[in-house]
C-alpha cells in the first residue's frame, strides 16, 4: 500500500470510533500452508453480505490493512487472515500478540477491470449485476477475487457471468 493510501486511510479513520481496538493472539491452520490469522469474536458476521463477510480497515500493529474482509470460522466467529508479508514486517508468528484497531469498511464496490471487461461483453450480465444491491455486488466481487489462483478466478468468473444471464 503506497504511503499516499496509507495516510488516507489513517486520517480517516482518525474521526470514527472503532469497531475493536485491542489486543488478539495469532493462530494457525493447521497443516502446510497453513493461514496465520487473528479471531475476532466481538464482531458478528453480517447476515446480509455474502458469506456473512464484514469488511473493515484498519491497523495491526501500526501496520495498515484495508479492504479486508472478516470471515467465519466453523463455529461463526469471524477471523482475518494475515498475510505473511505483513507477518514479516511487523515481525510476528503464530502464538504472539498483535494489537488491531479494526473500523467498518462502507466504501463502495469496485468492480476490477478484468471482472468488469467480461461484463460489459455481455449486456445481460452487466444489467443484472447492476441491478443487485452493493452488498451483494461486493461479495461477488469479494468470492471471485478470494480464489487461491487464477486458473480458479478465472472458473467463478465464467460461473458469475453464467448466473447473471440466468
Amino acid at each position: 500500500m503506497s504511503h499516499y493510501k496509507t495516510s488516507l486511510l489513517m486520517e480517516s479513520n482518525e474521526t470514527r470510533t472503532p469497531l475493536v481496538d485491542q489486543n488478539y493472539q495469532l493462530d494457525k491452520f493447521p497443516g502446510k500452508g497453513g493461514w496465520v490469522y487473528a479471531s475476532i469474536p466481538q464482531i458478528l458476521p453480517d447476515r446480509h453480505t455474502f458469506f456473512s463477510w464484514v469488511k473493515v480497515n484498519g491497523t495491526i500493529d501500526g501496520y495498515a490493512i484495508s479492504n479486508l474482509h472478516l470471515m467465519p470460522l466453523s463455529d461463526g466467529t469471524l477471523f482475518f487472515p494475515v498475510k505473511a508479508e505483513i507477518c514479516k514486517k511487523i515481525s510476528k508468528k503464530e502464538g504472539d500478540w498483535v494489537h488491531v484497531i479494526l473500523y467498518a469498511d462502507n466504501s463502495p464496490a469496485e468492480i476490477p477491470p478484468e471482472f468488469l471487461n467480461c461484463l460489459k461483453e455481455n449486456p445481460v450480465a452487466y444489467l443484472s449485476f447492476r441491478s443487485l444491491t452493493e452488498s451483494l455486488q461486493q461479495g461477488l466481487i469479494d468470492w471471485i477475487y478470494c480464489a487461491k489462483n487464477d486458473v480458479s478466478m478465472h472458473e467463478r468468473i465464467d460461473k458469475t457471468i453464467s448466473r447473471l444471464t440466468q
